[in-house]
Order: structure tokens, then C-alpha cells, then sequence
């Protein structure tokens, strides 16, 4: 009886397609990913306008937004989140990120001031002294 020979002996082979399928899966964390941190940046807001200002640097540093809408709702990651416990979020990302994340302000421009200093009093707390208002320069405004 003969036996059928279906590989030739001595030939190892790898088998790529769990590695493939892996790559994918990356791929399209990382655009899903990219997608929501783009989102939230772009939130409809009226800023406030400034008479100076720089345009925000593309550099690729530890950013947290935080939005402060009309009515003084936080939002953190798109998400809201209560005053009081911002400071324990804002620890935990400086701890991730270390000690050069920036804490980026989107805020109504109808939006009172007592609505944006618990968020100042909490990046102090937490050791964030890196904080930025995003605003429209003055010739900017539409």
C-alpha cells in the first residue's frame, strides 16, 4: 500500500494569516481612534476672541481637551464629567503621560468665568501646569 506524499519533506512553512488579521485589527484601532480625538477637538463651540494669540503648534505632546459648553457642562474626552472629580482624571492622565501634558480649554464664549476656574484649580492640584485656552483671533471671527 502507498502511502499519498502531500509535502515535501524538510519545507517549514508559516502560516500568515493570524498575523494579517492582527495588523488589520491595528489598523483600524488606531483610524477609530484618531477619528474620536478629532471629534472632540472639533466640537461646535463659539470660542472666545483674543487680541493675540498663536496658532496651536502639530506637535505630537500629551493633550487632554477639556470643553466647558453654554450651560457649564464639562466634557472630558467627548464624555461629561463633574467638576469635583476632574482632578483625580486629570492626575491619572498626568501620571500616564508624565509631566509635560497640556490641558487644553474650549469654552463658550457665553460661558461665565465660574464655570473655567474649578478646571485651573485642578490642573494645579494635579500637578498640570501646562494649560492653554483655544480662542479666535479677533480678524478670525466670521
Amino acid at each position: 500500500m502507498r502511502v499519498p506524499r502531500y509535502a515535501r519533506p524538510g519545507e517549514v512553512g508559516f502560516n500568515m494569516t493570524p498575523m494579517i488579521d492582527v495588523v488589520f485589527l491595528l489598523i483600524i484601532f488606531f483610524l477609530v481612534s484618531s477619528h474620536l480625538a478629532k471629534q472632540e477637538v472639533h466640537l461646535e463651540l463659539p470660542l472666545p476672541t483674543a487680541d493675540s494669540g498663536e496658532a496651536a503648534p502639530e506637535d505630537d505632546a500629551q493633550r487632554v481637551t477639556i470643553n466647558v459648553l453654554a450651560d457649564g457642562r464639562l466634557l472630558l474626552a467627548g464624555k461629561p464629567v463633574a467638576p469635583e472629580d476632574l482632578q483625580r482624571r486629570l492626575s491619572e492622565q498626568r501620571s500616564a503621560a508624565g509631566s509635560d501634558l497640556e490641558v487644553r480649554i474650549r469654552s463658550d464664549r457665553s460661558a461665565a468665568y465660574q464655570r473655567v476656574e474649578p478646571i485651573l484649580l485642578s490642573a494645579a492640584r494635579a500637578g498640570v501646569w501646562n494649560v492653554t485656552f483655544s480662542v479666535y483671533r479677533e480678524e478670525d471671527v466670521r
